[in-house]
């Protein structure tokens, strides 16, 4: 066999594989949760194998990071399908974001705590059980996720406010915690409400458990924000369970799918801090 041909099949080779391991990733289908000024928002969902909707199982609703400015939900198909793969249904979101829609931080938190009511609001048909709801995601993704345990109001206008949109256990990653000068986006919230929906000023007893993961070396959001934010949710006497990741800087989380030059070690660490963290609160077997 000359070198052309070999040459050809090792292309061929690295192409299919290349389309196996993107369609691991697949969403098993979208759903529209949310219709506003003309934009409809999905749910791009992944189901256990032989989901059915007479099923009472745990879900969890990932938000994608970009600074409330951009951001793709493909960031999390590897976490969701992982999750899927052992139980779970997993949702990745879609959100208004500034470069898309002309919208601030507070339109993104109002669709986060939306996923989250339309998730338990339709939990029957979901095949998913709605006392098990679980939020996360990364920087200002994982800020979105947090407010929707955190934070009071910023509810849409007129949704049924009688279903909670506060979910019952949180995953961050590297989320923004303070919208103050002390972290990150007070460029984008404004100094007139820079603690509107800046967590760390709004800890509270009651907040549903925290998994919250950090990178040790994020030179965007500063690691002391997590730090503070873990002591004042204990000093509520909350759950919130703290992971530090020595060295790594922000969007350590970030698995081979999303980014193409991760090695898939911190996504594996990342993703079994969180299966155990499930599995302590009885979400996971």
């Amino acid at each position: 066999m000359n070198i052309f041909k070999l040459l050809l099949i090792s292309l061929l080779l690295g192409f299919s594989q290349s389309i196996l391991i993107a369609g691991d990733f697949t969403p098993d289908k979208q759903i529209i949760y949310k219709t506003i000024d003309g934009i409809e928002l999905k749910l791009h969902v992944f189901e256990p194998t032989g989901h059915r909707a007479t099923d009472l199982s745990s879900t969890i609703i990932f938000f994608f990071g970009g600074g409330w400015s951009s951001g793709d939900p493909k960031q999390f198909y590897q976490q969701a399908r992982e999750l899927a793969n052992q139980g779970m249904v997993a949702f990745s979101a879609e959100y208004r974001v500034k470069s898309r829609n002309n919208t601030s931080p507070f339109e993104s938190v109002k669709d986060a705590k939306s996923a989250v009511r339309w998730v338990r609001q339709h939990a029957k048909e979901l095949g998913v059980n709605p006392d098990k709801i679980v939020v996360s995601g990364g920087s200002a993704g994982g800020h979105i996720a947090c407010c929707t345990g955190v934070i009071a109001g910023f509810d849409e206008d007129g949704e049924n406010l009688s279903i909670s949109s506060v979910p019952n256990a949180m995953i961050l990653f590297n989320p923004v915690l303070d919208t103050t000068e002390k972290g990150y986006g007070l460029d984008k919230v404004g100094a007139a409400r820079m603690t509107e929906i800046s967590p760390c000023q709004h800890i509270h007893p009651g907040i549903p458990p925290a998994l919250l993961m950090h990178g040790t070396a994020d030179k965007t959001v500063p690691f002391e924000n997590a730090e503070r934010f873990t002591r004042l949710m204990k000093e509520a006497e909350n759950e919130c369970v703290f992971v530090p990741f020595e060295g790594k800087d922000h969007g350590f989380f970030n698995g081979s799918f999303f980014r193409p030059k991760s090695d898939d070690t911190d996504f594996n660490q990342s993703m079994e801090r969180s299966v155990a963290f499930l599995k302590s609160l009885g979400f996971l077997k």
